[in-house]
């Protein structure tokens, strides 16, 4: 069963229509038609290494330290409680908590050297989903604003819907599998920055999943979910049964009749409105798309080697989406409990269950990918909005550092069992190839065949290139 996002309280508003209400969902109406802006300049774009990204966002922000850059010759005020173990990859020291990705690190590349000093959680949710700067200073808000930067994913949804010229489409190019991110966290009080369309407007937002938590003190990413719970619904619409869509589809067929003067009359509000209308219509009567997010049709070892838990069953959600034709999918591990890879306090969290979950999740992912033919046309890329710092709390938790942090970075042609850049000595700052999220992104449309020069016109008619000085990462590519 399936529920479609807007943002909540961020440009969202109702026509008035029961049927519409059912079909759109409170957060995919409501923009006008002069923030849908077009790229003005798309130009035959370079030859796609990918036909689609899964983007897996460990929220919080990882420690490098207890991750993929560990130190273990560092002093012993840095090097932290954990071991590195050995895996696939020369000259990699992999924590001991990620056998399974120790196993398979032949799949994929270690960037060693992301970067940025934006130092905030919300901040460089933003930078790295987008490749832009938040436009709110550190510390100066939480949620997301009309005024954001497109996320890219939002951009491909964009280009994919200038591509179809306003014909229907049954599957989304852009989708955000479990929840929205900040959704479990403090009753979903969070509406964190970096998904969405921002100033690209809300017909770009992704069709977004919502898995819902048992009580307040749960965590579904730490526990085995069952298959009810794991029913996604589309956020933003009830339960739609096939009565419901048969229903929805008479409604949208009489409706048509009435908007046709009301086209010629509102003009292009009216225009934006039923663009936004008919994605949603498309969206929730598609068997594609509801067949996409049925987990329980994949063999019960196939789920188990992802692991149970709420990330492991969102990885082979995003696994199912591209293999239907979604061209973007991002995976959130999301914080429910006001920490979780945000380790302050100690890294108990982090050996007993952050880490187990995301080695079975991705490891699972990958060797799925692989055994399908699919990792050969999906990157893959994995990583938090920022490091740890090098000197703990008194039990082991460490504080925010954006200086340096890793990236796990697959398929498309990436070079496995190989790293990009490296840490000074004590992993506080990069020393090879700083990599920057406007690189990031930059790597991210080139893969896709989108040119990172492309050029948007913003709301107050400036010109903008898609990553502003971001250069694609060459040299992972085989």
């Amino acid at each position: 069963m399936l529920e479609i996002l807007g943002r909540p309280g961020v440009m969202s508003r109702r026509l008035g229509r029961r049927a519409m209400l059912q079909v759109g969902g409170a957060g995919l109406l409501g923009t006008s038609l002069g923030k849908v802006l077009a790229a003005e300049a798309i130009a035959a774009g370079p030859q796609p290494r990918a036909k689609s990204v899964i983007f897996l966002f460990l929220f919080g922000g990882p420690s490098q330290y207890e991750t993929f850059d560990m130190k273990p010759d560092a002093p012993a005020d840095i090097r932290g409680p954990m071991s590195p173990i050995g895996c696939r990859t020369p000259g990699l020291r992999i924590c001991e908590h990620l056998p399974k990705l120790a196993e398979v690190s032949d799949r994929y590349c270690v960037i060693r050297s992301m970067t940025h000093d934006f130092n905030d959680h919300s901040g460089g949710g933003h930078y790295i989903q987008t490749g832009k700067r938040w436009q709110i200073p550190v510390g100066g808000g939480f949620s997301a604003t009309p005024q954001d930067w497109p996320s890219i994913g939002s951009v491909v949804e964009h280009l994919e819907q200038r591509r179809a010229q306003g014909a229907a489409r049954d599957l989304p190019a852009y989708a955000v599998v479990p929840n929205r991110l900040g959704r479990l966290q403090e009753n979903g009080q969070y509406v964190r920055p970096g998904e969405y369309g921002g100033w690209l407007g809300s017909a770009v937002n992704p069709l977004t999943t919502r898995v819902d938590r048992r009580d307040s003190a749960d965590n579904p990413y730490w526990r085995d979910c069952t298959d009810s719970e794991l029913r996604c619904r589309i956020e933003g619409l009830d339960p739609v049964s096939a009565a419901d869509i048969a229903r929805i589809r008479r409604r949208a067929t009489l409706l048509e009749s009435f908007d046709a003067q009301r086209r010629i009359i509102d003009g292009r509000r009216s225009l934006e409105i039923d663009r936004i209308r008919d994605r949603a219509l498309g969206l929730v009567t598609s068997s594609r798309t509801r067949e996409a997010l049925d987990l329980e049709r994949e063999p019960a070892a196939l789920r188990d080697s992802y692991g149970r838990h709420l990330f492991g069953q969102a990885c082979l959600m995003a696994r199912r989406l591209v293999e239907a034709g979604t061209r973007f999918v991002t995976v959130h591990y999301d914080c429910c409990d006001g920490y979780s890879w945000d380790s302050h306090v100690h890294s108990n969290d982090v050996r007993r269950s952050l880490l187990p979950t995301f080695d079975s999740a991705l490891s699972g992912l990958l060797l799925d990918l692989e055994k399908s033919g699919l990792l050969a046309e999906t990157l893959v890329v994995a990583l938090g909005e920022m490091g740890r710092t090098a000197k703990p709390t008194k039990d082991w938790g460490r504080n925010h550092w954006s200086t340096l942090f890793p990236a796990v970075i697959a398929g498309a042609g990436v070079r496995g069992g190989t790293t990009w850049g490296a840490s000074d000595k004590n992993g506080e700052y990069p020393t090879e190839h700083p990599t920057s999220p406007e690189d990031l992104a930059a790597t991210i449309y080139k893969a896709l065949g989108i040119d990172p020069e492309t050029v948007l016109t913003m709301p107050d008619g400036r010109p903008t290139t898609l990553t502003a000085g971001g250069r694609p990462i060459e040299g992972i590519f085989a």
